[in-house]
Formats: C-alpha cells, sequence, structure tokens
C-alpha cells in the first residue's frame, strides 16, 4: 500500500477548463467544497454555495480559498459544465485506491445503477457501471452506459480502468460473458458470476457438471467404505481370552465354549 494522497494534492492535478483572466479561486478550492458540501447533503448548486457561506471563512482558509467570499452558484455552474468529467473521476479513483490495501481489494463488485435524480422529463437517467470494493465499502471506478453501448461492453472498459490482480469479481448474470472473464483472467484475477437462463447450454453444463461429482460420491461411497476408527482396530486386534464358567468373550461376544 502507497501513502494516502490528500484529496486537495489529486483535486488540483485536474486541468482547469477556465481561462487565466477573471480567475478568482482556485479549482481545489472549489472541488474541495462542493465535495464536502455533497457529502453534507447538498445536492445543488445553490445549495453548495450556501454551504460555503454557513461554513465561513475559517473552512474556506483550510480549502484554499484567497478571499474572504466563497463562490455563487453561478461559478459553480459554469464550472461544472466545462469540467473534463473522465479527469476529475480519475483523479477521486487515485486517491481512493492510495487509502485502499491489497485486503481492501480482495473482492470487487461489478453492477449497474442508474444515478438517483438524473431524469429529466423524457431524457433518461445517467446510468454507469462501477467497480466496488466490497470490504472498503467504496467506488474504485465507473464508466458511463450510453445509448450506444451495454453493461457487458462498459464492463470490458471498466476493468482497463481497475486492476484486478489478486482479485475476486464478483457480477449478476449480465457479466458472464466470454472476453468479460478472459480479461479479468489475463488480468491475474478470479472470477464468480450468476448463470441465468440468459445463457440455457452454459447452465445445463454446470448442472451436468454437478450431477456428475455427486454421482461420483455415490460411487466411492459403495467400493470404498469409509475407514474404521483407530480404536476400533486396536478392540479387534485385542487378543481374545475365554472367561471360566461363562460362554462370554472379554470383548462382549457370545457363544464360545466353556472351558
Amino acid at each position: 500500500m502507497s501513502s494516502p494522497l490528500s484529496l486537495l494534492d489529486v483535486l488540483a492535478d485536474i486541468p482547469d477548463p477556465r481561462h487565466r483572466r477573471g480567475i478568482r479561486h482556485p479549482l481545489s478550492a472549489l472541488l474541495g467544497l462542493a465535495v464536502l458540501a455533497m457529502l453534507s447533503g447538498c445536492n445543488s448548486y445553490q445549495a453548495i454555495a450556501q454551504f460555503g457561506r454557513d461554513k465561513g471563512f475559517a473552512l474556506a482558509h483550510l480549502l484554499g480559498f484567497r478571499r474572504g467570499k466563497t463562490p455563487t452558484k453561478a461559478t459553480y455552474s459554469i464550472l461544472c459544465r466545462r469540467l473534463d468529467v473522465v479527469a476529475f473521476e480519475a483523479a477521486l479513483a487515485r486517491w481512493i485506491a492510495s487509502r485502499l490495501s491489497d485486503e481492501d481489494r480482495a473482492v470487487i463488485a461489478l453492477d449497474g445503477k442508474t444515478l438517483r435524480g438524473s431524469r429529466d422529463g423524457t431524457v433518461p437517467g445517467q446510468h454507469l457501471v462501477a467497480a466496488y470494493a466490497v470490504k472498503a465499502a467504496a467506488v474504485l471506478a465507473q464508466v458511463r452506459v450510453d445509448a450506444k453501448t451495454n453493461e457487458h461492453k462498459a464492463a470490458l472498459q471498466l476493468l482497463g480502468l481497475v486492476p484486478v490482480k489478486g482479485c475476486i469479481v464478483t457480477g449478476d448474470a449480465i457479466f458472464c460473458q466470454r472476453d468479460l472473464c478472459q480479461k479479468i483472467i489475463d488480468g491475474g484475477g478470479d472470477y464468480v458470476f450468476t448463470v441465468k437462463d440468459n445463457q440455457p447450454s452454459l447452465a445445463l453444463d454446470i448442472q451436468a457438471g454437478l450431477n456428475w461429482q455427486d454421482e461420483q460420491r455415490r460411487r466411492a461411497a459403495l467400493f470404498f467404505p469409509p475407514p474404521v476408527s483407530r480404536s476400533c482396530q486396536r478392540l479387534a486386534a485385542r487378543p481374545r481370552r475365554w472367561t471360566r464358567g461363562t460362554a462370554a468373550w472379554r470383548g462382549g461376544r457370545c457363544g464360545g465354549r466353556r472351558s
């Protein structure tokens, strides 16, 4: 595990889409305030701007703002329309990866979800496929599923961003595809995917393999009975002696001849 990175330092590496003239606030400070506000429940530009004003200059100074006032709603509206989303998500993924150990990455779950609140009237919501570190409860990376592709193709692109060496990748039946499984193996990982009726021949092959194993176990139990325990072996090897005046063995067996 490498040394943890600072979130503000990572955000500072994102290319600034603004023109050099008229820049009032550092990009890392703007994005840092937005991250804190969204973690606190703010989900609009107005709420983020209000969060900055409510917290005052002390927090603004810690985030790197050089002026007494924090940005307005219009500043965030213009910035977010110009910001490179891919570079922003890559920076966040790099920050999260620096804070995870190999054990935290042991199991990675692939899943696709539609962003809550992203639907606008007849315009469909933004659908994403994410790689989720189960133990750390953190999203390692995510890619958008547009109208020209599907979750399977997006997952192939996602695996190019997330190292899977030594990891177990899980997912539902939509990710049970040959090229996806091969890419995980080539990357040094393993996979556990659900198989459903969307691949009937594969489901039948798996069931036939399980039935064959059950049959082999049943035959082995018939022809190769379980070994006798050592206590029984010592009892059988004990020398048998007659008991005067009785027809019983000292091992508990009856029917012997009297002496």
